[in-house]
């Protein structure tokens, strides 16, 4: 009687330690992306220039524009 509550507890908590775990690394990781974002504007020139694109400031104001309205969204 005693062994089916301690495993049932034991599940619980295991379960519970995972979800809250992942929630945690979660959050932690938007906001370590909001702070550090993968890309910036010299790398999108390099890439713009790339495939042959000519960068101006306003399409990589545009294009950085987007990326944080996505991130944000998340």
């Amino acid at each position: 009687m005693v062994w089916w509550q301690l495993i049932l507890t034991g599940a619980i908590a295991l379960l519970a330690g995972v979800a809250l775990g992942f929630f945690i690394a979660r959050k932690y990781m938007m906001d370590y992306l909001k702070k550090n974002p993968p890309i910036n504007e010299q790398m999108l020139r390099m890439m713009m220039m790339q495939m042959g694109m000519k960068p101006s400031q306003k399409k990589i104001n545009q294009m950085m524009g987007m990326m944080k309205k996505n991130m944000d969204s998340k």
